[in-house]
């Protein structure tokens, strides 16, 4: 199928990695001029532009929307895929101020900063889409390590979903992607980790990471990829009248409608 994609400006955050290089790689491969930043860049894909910057202040956030405004001329895809946690386990009472404040500032700031300063220009034009990355943990969430993340994601949903209701009248379309356990780089070194903890193979530690989910009934994590066929599908105007809804990748895992 052919996406209409050629041509098109994309900025990508989180582009270096997991799904995130899986999104650039494909937009990249559909004729998109893409650009995409991280802390620190190692790995470059031809014709990518890329920008060291901290997304996870407002200082690395206003630089990135003016690089890509500057370099791109504008944006007609913006596609938030930062995110992760780096939250110690131990329950609620493990979580300071300072954790809830990182889990915040990596996983909801940087969306709503980077929308607050290209929005203006994309609704110039009438014609673009942003797509916020969640995670089912906004609907699952696992009290052990994650609930700061879980609560951060659920806040992005709920600000997607009411940024759509303005600004899809005027031309812009907003939509939530929300993927349950994806086999990244950072997924497969926790299963190898929780492997060789309980003395198994990989594939032992995949099943560790399947049944603390509750089961995943496709049998297997998602693929970077499979994610990246999705998000540009939803940004391409092959999609063009889908607003204000979240599509879950997830082979199955959350048990409710």
């Amino acid at each position: 199928m052919n996406l209409q994609l050629s041509g098109k400006r994309a900025l990508v955050t989180g582009g270096t990695k997991g799904v995130g290089k899986a999104v650039v790689e494909l937009l990249l491969a559909e004729g998109a001029k893409v650009m995409t930043a991280a802390r620190t860049i190692t790995k470059e894909l031809p014709d990518c532009l890329y920008l060291a910057a901290d997304l996870t202040t407002q200082e690395g956030c206003e630089t990135l929307a003016a690089e890509a405004v500057r370099l791109l001329g504008g944006v007609d895809v913006l596609v938030h895929l930062l995110g992760g946690s780096s939250a110690p386990g131990g329950g609620f009472a493990a979580l300071s101020d300072a954790h809830w404040q990182r889990e915040l500032n990596l996983n909801l700031l940087p969306a709503v900063r980077l929308d607050r300063a290209l929005l203006p220009n994309m609704l110039q034009r009438r014609t673009s889409v942003i797509v916020h990355v969640t995670s089912i943990q906004n609907k699952l969430p696992l009290p052990e390590a994650t609930t700061a993340y879980a609560a951060a994601k659920a806040a992005l949903s709920t600000y997607s979903k009411s940024l759509s209701k303005e600004v899809t009248p005027q031309g812009v379309r907003v939509i939530r992607v929300s993927p349950g356990w994806v086999e990244t780089e950072a997924s497969v070194a926790l299963a190898e980790r929780l492997a060789e903890e309980a003395g198994t193979d990989y594939e032992g530690g995949k099943k560790i990471i399947m049944d603390s989910l509750g089961g995943i009934p496709l049998g297997r994590p998602s693929q970077p990829a499979e994610v990246a066929n999705l998000i540009a599908f939803l940004v391409s105007p092959r999609a063009a009248s889908i607003s204000g809804t979240e599509f879950v990748v997830d082979g199955g895992t959350v048990p409710t409608v």
